[in-house]
């Protein structure tokens, strides 16, 4: 298996349920954001303030918003799980949501199809509710032929464009900008091979960031 075959199975991993954490911003905050995932939402294997969501709050503040991050990350979560969750995930004080799942689902060959209702059904939801969205795509490995890997990867674009979302085409974007090669890649993961580690998450974060303040802007505007 090619690094980028493990790596893409790295979010999949069928690990212990995860409470849903409440990041909390200053009481200003006007911007409310839920960060429904998985493993990697979640921070799995790092301490808090190394996690995806504290550093992507981090990086926003360093921007200059002032923003409440809600972790709505839950290892080992598919599109399904998130799809039965949504609806009392978004609190009437939520405004906009980044939905990054779709990883167990490609670990477990999940029929294409039923990742894209399930995602589906999680943008309807966010759409009757007013809820601006960026979508966070996930690449399929080749573990499952050529077909699949097409018709999953064609889920997320296809999605984002049929409810006008922010949308960004991969969650691992920020790992490999300039073609890195797996030993390179390396540095960035925990010891398990599959999961970023702090700074992994800091780069990541600093791809996924400006996505975040396009959709804050569609918020605000």
């Amino acid at each position: 298996m090619s690094f980028w075959e493990k790596y893409g199975l790295s979010a999949l991993s069928n690990k212990a349920f995860v409470s849903f954490l409440a990041i909390a911003a200053p009481a200003q905050a006007d911007v409310h954001l839920l960060a429904l995932g998985d493993s990697l939402t979640q921070g799995y294997g790092l301490i808090e303030q190394d996690g995806f969501v504290p550093q992507l709050r981090g990086w926003l503040t360093d921007q200059g918003h002032t923003v409440r991050v809600v972790n709505g990350g839950v290892s080992g979560d598919t599109t399904a799980g998130g799809l039965a969750r949504v609806e009392w995930a978004l609190t009437p004080e939520i405004n906009g949501m980044i939905v990054a799942l779709g990883g167990n689902d490609v670990l477990r060959g999940i029929d294409p199809d039923v990742v894209r209702a399930n995602l589906d059904g999680i943008l309807q939801i966010a759409d009757s509710k007013g809820i601006e969205v960026l979508l966070v795509g996930m690449r399929a490995p080749g573990n499952f032929g050529t077909e699949y890997q097409t018709q999953f990867d064609a889920i997320y674009p296809e999605l984002a464009q049929s409810y006008d979302t922010e949308y960004l085409e991969n969650f691992f974007a920020g790992l490999s900008p300039n073609g890195e090669t797996p030993a390179e890649l390396a540095a960035f993961m925990q010891s398990d091979g599959i999961h970023p580690n702090a700074e992994g998450v800091e780069k990541i974060v600093a791809t996924i960031g400006p996505k975040v303040e396009d959709l804050i802007a569609r918020i605000t505007d």
